[in-house]
């Protein structure tokens, strides 16, 4: 039997879009908000007049966000660890039952070079524990309780570096492709429920993530954390499926329509940085 292409009606169309994010009066979790994108995105949403409650694996660092920002709600944890996972769920769960957003935002970026032999096999897959498998972890563990909300969304933040990969950094790009990779596949799963999926591809920001980037790129290709979150919190609003914020849009066509151009550039920096590290 031959399958027939169609598409949906302007009506069907309307009832596919039906469930808008309004942000406020959630209570969102948000992974590794303790400096970069994860504070930005809670001091925001705070103001906004939503109840925030912020993860990360440092006690000092979370105690400092708490006196930055006295309406968020600290809990240590590590999105590395799965035992931490299902000790934070039901901790947050019974303080916090009416939780119906999950940001994923917690990750690691690391200069890798892999002709380094000295590398240890547990350390090598650090970046996939704490960016692929800690989201998966986490999505898997609150999944039944977002269900359970009338309302509730669940957001992956990825990076531009899952459109085109960045040499220099290997397992961060592949963790942000697999992430990105698992994000469409659970959008489609839970496309007949309440809960809505939404993809922040994030370009390189002025953010500690990318301090160790200092010398192989250029200050001036980083984005303002405050205007991608404000672009991240438009995107959502307007019930984008995926958001792409400055450069990432650029990066995401470019991507497309000539993917070997943005490639050697990305290569460039990488052997630069491979060959000083190595002289």
């Amino acid at each position: 039997m031959q399958t027939r292409l169609s598409f949906p009606t302007p009506s069907l169309y309307r009832q596919i879009k039906r469930y808008k994010m309004e942000l406020r009066n959630n209570t969102i979790l948000i992974t590794g908000g303790t400096s970069g994108l994860g504070y930005e995105f809670a001091a925001k949403l705070i103001d906004m007049g939503n109840t925030v409650i912020i993860t990360g694996r440092d006690q000092a660092k979370l105690d400092q966000t708490k006196k930055k920002l006295p309406l968020a709600h600290t809990f240590k944890s590590d999105v590395s660890d799965p035992t931490a996972i299902k000790a934070l769920y039901e901790s947050v769960i019974a303080e916090f039952p009416s939780l119906n957003i999950l940001i994923n935002n917690a990750g690691e970026m690391r200069r890798l070079n892999l002709n380094d032999t000295s590398i240890d096999l547990n350390d090598i897959v650090r970046e996939i524990d704490i960016n692929l498998s800690g989201p998966i972890r986490m999505i898997q563990q609150f999944l039944p309780h977002l269900k359970a909300q009338p309302n509730a969304a669940i957001i992956n933040v990825t990076s531009g570096i899952a459109l085109v990969p960045f040499p220099l950094s290997p397992i961060y790009g592949a963790t942000k492709s697999g992430l990105r990779s698992y994000t469409k596949s659970l959008r489609v799963q839970l496309k007949n429920s309440h809960i809505k999926v939404i993809e922040l591809v994030a370009p390189g920001a002025n953010t500690p993530l990318n301090d160790k980037f200092t010398n192989d790129v250029d200050s001036k290709m980083l984005m303002d954390p405050i205007k991608l979150i404000s672009a991240a919190i438009k995107g959502i609003q307007n019930d984008d499926d995926e958001i792409y914020p400055g450069i990432a849009r650029v990066m995401k066509i470019m991507s497309r329509l000539a993917p070997g151009i943005i490639f050697n550039q990305m290569s460039k920096i990488a052997d630069k940085a491979l060959a000083e590290t190595n002289s």
